[in-house]
């Protein structure tokens, strides 16, 4: 694994445990390339991070921060060491915890983490947990007014309106299914009509 975009770019990640489903380089370039205007000075969160390859190229591109969230004590220790190697320690922090239960103690606390600009959720395709992800996350108030919301999915399981957020496009690659979601109130875009397998 490497980072394909921006300052940091050829550099080298430590590869997840084997039971982490990494983001395909040629996922990542794609989806980067449609955030162009979203990641500079973004605040980041990363959700089912795995080994952190997805906040770390937002990071890299110029976000402002990233917060990782993984169950994994596995790949939080090498999302950790992918941290540290990279020297954005100090533009990163990170939990380890289940993505909803962790979303929902975030609703229930008196003082709530800082509004993310950019969301990134690749759960695991086959635990049906895009859904109840992104619905705690619409309950954690964490969302700024103008932000981003991105999730991988597999090709079968396709993402409808989700707890107030909506789908503005989609993009096929593969198996794997990449959806923009935004604010209810946002403009709805149109179908994305770019063939499969771009």
């Amino acid at each position: 694994m490497r980072i394909i975009g921006g300052e940091l770019r050829g550099r080298r990640l430590r590869s997840p445990p084997r039971d982490v489903r990494p983001t395909s380089d040629r996922v990542r370039e794609a989806l980067f390339g449609r955030l162009d205007a979203v990641v500079p000075g973004a605040r980041v969160l990363d959700l089912y991070a795995g080994t952190g390859a997805l906040g770390i190229e937002a990071l890299s591109r110029g976000a402002k921060s990233a917060t990782f969230v993984d169950r994994s004590a596995r790949s939080i220790a090498v999302l950790r060491k992918n941290l540290s190697a990279l020297g954005l320690e100090d533009r990163a922090e990170w939990h380890r915890g289940e993505t909803v239960r962790l979303l929902r103690r975030w609703a229930r606390a008196d003082t709530q983490p800082q509004a993310f600009d950019l969301v990134l959720l690749d759960p695991p395709y086959d635990a049906g947990e895009a859904e109840s992800g992104l619905r705690a996350l619409v309950e954690a108030r964490v969302l700024a007014p103008d932000a981003t919301v991105v999730v991988e999915s597999a090709k079968r399981h396709s993402l409808g309106p989700v707890g107030g957020l909506d789908p503005i496009d989609r993009r096929t690659y593969g198996d794997t299914v990449i959806t923009r979601l935004a604010p209810g109130r946002r403009e709805r875009l149109p179908e994305d009509a770019a063939p499969p397998d771009e």
